[in-house]
């Protein structure tokens, strides 16, 4: 049974806030959709016929999911008294069997919090730590988890019907990356064992550990002979030396062999916070296959001068937050999971307008995608965004706000295109946060230039909200409750205007709002 949500959590998200209670509900209802999406792959799995799912890719997925059974047996012992070693592989069960519990089979249990987090208190401040979660918890909950697992149910589920084009090896190439997480998870617990995985196009990633080079883009699928005894892996490749890796703690692997890339993590948003991924090896990690939003760009791929460049930046973010109230920050501690980052868009200026793009995806909860951050500022008004998009996301789908339809018919000046309701809604929401943040900056502000800054944001923002809220607020297709949570949005905004930007500020805001609708309605009005 998925858990309601109280009239609190509605008041408090709806003003684009969240206490440690509203948003521990996010986390542990999408931790709770998480553990059901695997179960279902591995349904799916078992029902698929052999067309769809081989006999040999469905053995290696019971044997992959004993492997983390047995380091979810170790996991009490190992983080209670330190990490025991087995010696020997793993096997699974002599019929193949795996169990089924009121979870996925072999199920774990959901956490009480988001993976590797401090609970926040109402100011801002983080109490005491708790004790780090089990390696396999940390691995099935990890965001950029749910999009295989998506896309890996996909596979399964649009086979089963009339062949449509689509590759049949997806499906079994999908579940070899479970092996991967597996192998990883394993290692973690400090389970011994003698695998072999698979890696695709000259890659074969180790999710949270690292990726080894096998060959070029294009260079088919290499088998690898994987050992792990005592934190260390010893990978076999035919006709190549070995390449031996040594687990680190948290995240990331060491290895002095070329071939290897170690997984890369941002140091915790705040004192005894944990560590952010800075995910650029994930396969998964970007929409696959499929369409992309056409604001965002590609996957990108970072050197040494990159990783740089991120952690100046995310060393100021936690500041920069701040100073937009801290609340602000401590939703990005509870919240943010893992960072994911993209090329700058075609065309644009480094640091320059339409320079950068940012994103988020709903099958991976407390990842945010983002091109290059200009300034700790620019980032921090990044995840200002983007975690709005996430609570509401997840709040979506745990209440129905309206019942609109998909129809895309509503101006929204931050967009040039009209826009369905629930996208009016999302929009609007993140941008009133924005405006809030930005006039907490701009009264917190010391420095003229600063404060002129984020004024001029926040007007522009403020402006953009007060252009859609009647669209919204008029609305007949709102539920009881939906019409509740726009009602906080709307006295958040009236608060915002108690406190006006200078005149200059807002009369550019307003002229840019009214030049965009007039714009938009040239366009896209009837009759146009």
């Amino acid at each position: 049974m998925l858990p309601a949500v109280p009239d609190r959590a509605v008041d408090e998200l709806g003003r684009t806030e969240g206490g440690p209670e509203t948003l521990g509900l996010l986390v542990r209802d999408q931790h709770t959709r998480r553990l059901l999406l695997l179960r279902a792959v591995l349904d799916a799995a078992e029902s698929a016929g052999p067309g769809v799912c081989p006999a040999a890719a469905l053995a290696r997925l019971r044997e992959d999911w004993a492997l983390l059974e047995e380091a979810e047996r170790l996991e009490p012992s190992a983080h209670r008294r330190g990490r025991p070693y087995r010696d020997g592989p793993v096997s699974g069960r002599p019929d193949g069997s795996v169990p089924v519990s009121e979870g996925p089979r072999g199920s774990v249990p959901v956490s009480e919090g988001p993976r590797g987090s401090v609970p926040v208190s109402e100011g801002g401040a983080v109490p005491g730590n708790r004790p780090p979660p089990s390696p396999v918890r940390a691995l099935l909950l990890h965001p950029l988890t749910g999009p295989w697992a998506r896309d890996t149910l996909r596979a399964l589920r649009s086979g089963t019907g009339p062949l449509t084009g689509r590759d049949t090896r997806e499906p079994a190439r999908a579940l070899a990356h479970f092996g991967s997480l597996a192998a990883v998870a394993a290692a973690r617990a400090g389970v011994s064992y003698a695998v072999r995985l698979t890696a695709h196009d000259g890659v074969l990633t180790l999710p949270s550990l690292g990726a080894l080079r096998t060959g070029g883009p294009g260079s088919g699928e290499t088998e690898v002979a994987v050992v792990h005894r005592r934190g260390r892996l010893t990978l076999r490749r035919p006709g190549e030396a070995d390449v031996v890796v040594r687990l680190q703690s948290g995240a990331g692997a060491w290895s002095e062999a070329a071939a290897w890339t170690s997984a890369y993590t941002l140091p915790g948003l705040v004192l005894d916070s944990a560590a952010v991924p800075l995910d650029d090896l994930d396969p998964y990690r970007t929409a696959r296959g499929g369409p992309r939003p056409d604001t965002l760009s590609g996957p990108a791929v970072l050197d040494e001068a990159d990783r740089k460049h991120w952690l100046h930046t995310w060393s100021g973010t936690a500041a920069a937050l701040g100073l937009g109230g801290e609340r602000r920050l401590a939703e990005a501690v509870t919240l943010l999971r893992c960072l994911v980052p993209l090329a700058a868009p075609p065309g644009s200026v480094p640091g320059g307008a339409g320079g950068s793009c940012s994103g988020t995806r709903r099958e991976a909860f407390g990842a945010v995608l983002s091109s290059a951050p200009a300034t700790a500022t620019v980032f921090a008004a990044t995840l200002v965004h983007e975690i709005q998009h996430t609570k509401l996301a997840a709040l979506s789908e745990m209440m129905t706000l309206h019942h609109a339809g998909p129809e895309a018919r509503h101006f929204a000046p931050w967009r040039p295109d009209p826009r369905p309701y629930d996208n009016l809604l999302q929009g609007a929401y993140s941008h009133l946060a924005l405006a809030d943040f930005f006039q907490r900056s701009a009264l917190a502000a010391t420095l003229p230039t600063l404060r002129d800054a984020a004024w001029a944001e926040h007007a522009r923002y403020q402006a953009q909200v007060g252009a859609v809220l009647p669209a919204l607020v008029g609305s007949g297709d709102l539920t009881v409750r939906g019409r509740k949570f726009v009602d906080r949005m709307v006295e958040v905004y009236e608060r915002l205007a108690e406190q006006p930007p200078p005149r200059g500020h807002a009369a550019r805001a307003t002229a840019y709002v009214q030049a965009a609708r007039a714009l938009w309605t040239r366009r896209h009005a009837p009759g146009e």
